[in-house]
C-alpha cells in the first residue's frame, strides 16, 4: 500500500501547488482567527532565525523545495542553492520568489543574492551526484514512511559533505488542531496515513508521521550528531553536522 500512497502523494502535491502557501500563510480554510495565525507567523520567524544561525555557506541542496517559502531564506545565507523537488508546478511558484530583483532597483551595498538550480526529482528515487556543504528539508521528512526512512537519511550522508550541516523542519503534532485545514480529519495516532482534501474537495491518502526527539538518535546512525528544537505548537527543527571520516 505505502509505494502507493507515495504515488498519491505526488499528485496531491502537484494538484495542491496553488494553493499550497494559503496553508503557510493561513488562509481561507487554515485562517485560525488572529491570535492563532499571529502565533504561527511568530513560530515560523523562530525557525527562520534558526536556519540563518546556522550560518553562512557555499553550497545549499534543499529537498522538496515546494513553493519557496524556505528556498528565499536559502538564498540569503547560500552562494548556490540546488532545489529538487518532484513537481515542476510548485517550482514554477517557487522561481517566483527567488527570481533576481530588478536591477535598477535600490539595493543595499554589498547585497548579493544566491543563484538557484532547480531539479524535478522524486526524493524516494533519488541518488546524489554531489555533496553540499547544508543539505535542508522542510515539512518533508514526515512525508517518508518509516520502513524508508533509513535509506533516505543515507542518502541525506551521501549529499552532505565531511563537516557540512543538515537542517530539517517539519510539523510537530498539534494539539490545538489548528496547524490544518479546518475540513481536515483527526491524525489517527495508529496510522501514519491521512487523507487530504483540496479546496475543490478531492481527496488524496499521504503519508505524515510526527517525528519527535527520537530522531537525533537515527540521525547519529548516519553519522550525524544532531540537536532537536521545538517552536512551541507548531514547528521542530533539527540541526546537525555530518562527522568527518
Amino acid at each position: 500500500m505505502t509505494n502507493q500512497v507515495l504515488q498519491d502523494q505526488i499528485a496531491y502535491y502537484r494538484a495542491r501547488a496553488g494553493e499550497y502557501d494559503e496553508w503557510f500563510y493561513r488562509v481561507g480554510r487554515y485562517d485560525w482567527g488572529a491570535e492563532r495565525n499571529a502565533q504561527w507567523f511568530a513560530e515560523a520567524e523562530t525557525v527562520y532565525q534558526a536556519l540563518h544561525q546556522a550560518g553562512k555557506v557555499e553550497s545549499a541542496l534543499e529537498l522538496a523545495a515546494g513553493t519557496g517559502n524556505f528556498t528565499k531564506e536559502l538564498v540569503k545565507i547560500a552562494d548556490h542553492v540546488t532545489a529538487l523537488d518532484a513537481s515542476d508546478e510548485v517550482i514554477a511558484i517557487n522561481r517566483t520568489k527567488t527570481s533576481p530583483p530588478d536591477p535598477l532597483s535600490a539595493r543595499s551595498e554589498g547585497e548579493k543574492r544566491a543563484s538557484v538550480t532547480y531539479q524535478q526529482a522524486d526524493l524516494f528515487n533519488w541518488q546524489p551526484t554531489e555533496q553540499y556543504d547544508l543539505v535542508f528539508m522542510s515539512f518533508w521528512l514526515s512525508h517518508v514512511p518509516p520502513e524508508k526512512l533509513d535509506t533516505f537519511l543515507q542518502a541525506v550522508r551521501q549529499a552532505t559533505r565531511p563537516g557540512g550541516k543538515v537542517f530539517m523542519v517539519d510539523s510537530l503534532r498539534d494539539q490545538t488542531r489548528t496547524s490544518t485545514a479546518s475540513n481536515h480529519a483527526e491524525y489517527d495516532p495508529e496510522s501514519i496515513y491521512h487523507t487530504r482534501k483540496l479546496n475543490d474537495g478531492q481527496e488524496y491518502t499521504i503519508v505524515k508521521v510526527f517525528y519527535d526527539e527520537a530522531l537525533v538518535a537515527k540521525l547519529a546512525e548516519h553519522g550525524f550528531t544532531a540537536s532537536y528544537h521545538t517552536s512551541g505548537d507548531y514547528f521542530w527543527w533539527a540541526v546537525g553536522e555530518r562527522l568527518r571520516g
